[in-house]
């Protein structure tokens, strides 16, 4: 079972923040150190200020690529939305190169208009069949011969004779789909994903969608092996009650709801809980971690948690 270490830096956090992260998840042993694709703070009311302000995906990716050595990085997911398809695969391509390859690309269709709006990003009613198009694109891209072009001719993005460079670092960069639908998310993981990631799901959700994407790469001469399957999960793991509950509080939640919904409690209530999720299939996690700067919570994870799943 893998570990990888789930920020949402549009509630509030630096670069320099994400950098401490990133550095100690290094250090620890967890597998990857993945980040949303946000630019505004979510939660009405809440005592999340967003303070310094949003940082971008790519951007801070490409500043970690170059302060870290063995960590795998990626999004969880690039908004669709934010980026044309060839930019997008000009980006992730040169991030990876200079991490020396070491980048995953999870990719939805965007979601959250509020911050579309407050940043004047347009927001288009037919995301997913951008995203379709989009996975097409970037991965068509990637995959074109050196010295061949690459041309595409779809309903909302055309490309001519693009040279398809650069190349990334991997011979395959990771692709990621995730989500919910019970229908043309599964086709599209079955036919572009190397992996596909359920978030905030109950393991009995989490069974029945990775059945459907099991079933739809079957129905396409795949073998269901060939995807990883994972989930995202908050995290608020503590040595004792007091612990768990400071945790909690600090993140504005409750403990009994974290507990139903997330990964919450001691580490032996953790390491239970994502055995249930090993059981049905997940062989990796991505542990949502919203205190960015309790670094201890890290510690514990790693030494208690992480060091009984290995």
């Amino acid at each position: 079972m893998d570990l990888r270490i789930f920020t949402e830096p549009q509630q509030g956090a630096s670069y320099d923040t994400l950098l401490t992260v990133a550095k100690a998840a290094e250090e620890l042993g967890f597998d990857a150190f993945f980040r949303s694709d946000h630019y505004l703070r979510m939660g009405a009311g809440s005592a999340v200020d967003g303070l310094p302000g949003p940082t971008d995906a790519w951007i801070t990716l490409a500043g970690l690529a170059r302060e870290t050595r063995r960590i795998r990085l990626g999004t969880l997911m690039t908004a669709g939305t934010f980026r044309l398809p060839g930019v997008l695969a000009i980006q992730v391509a040169q991030v990876d190169q200079m991490s020396g390859g070491r980048v995953e690309l999870g990719l939805g269709a965007g979601w959250f208009e509020e911050e579309h709006r407050a940043y004047g990003i347009p927001f288009p009613k037919e995301k997913f069949a951008r995203l379709e198009e989009q996975l097409a694109i970037v991965t068509g891209l990637w995959e074109t011969e050196v010295g061949r072009t690459f041309s595409y001719e779809g309903r909302h993005y055309r490309l001519t004779d693009s040279p398809a460079l650069p190349k990334p670092a991997q011979a395959k960069v990771p692709v990621l789909i995730g989500g919910h639908g019970a229908s043309r998310t599964p086709r599209l993981a079955a036919q572009y994903a190397d992996e596909f990631n359920i978030p905030f799901a109950s393991v009995e959700d989490s069974e029945r969608q990775f059945g459907r994407v099991r079933a739809a790469a079957q129905a396409i001469g795949r073998g269901p092996g060939e995807l990883v399957y994972s989930n995202a999960l908050v995290v608020c793991v503590g040595k004792d009650d007091a612990e768990v509950a400071r945790r909690a509080a600090t993140i504005g939640r409750e403990v009994e709801e974290l507990k139903a919904n997330g990964l919450a409690g001691s580490p032996a209530e953790v390491v239970d809980k994502i055995g249930r999720y090993q059981a049905i299939g997940a062989s990796r996690i991505y542990l949502q971690v919203l205190d960015l700067d309790d670094l201890e919570h890290l510690e514990l994870i790693s030494s208690q948690v992480q060091s009984q799943l290995t």
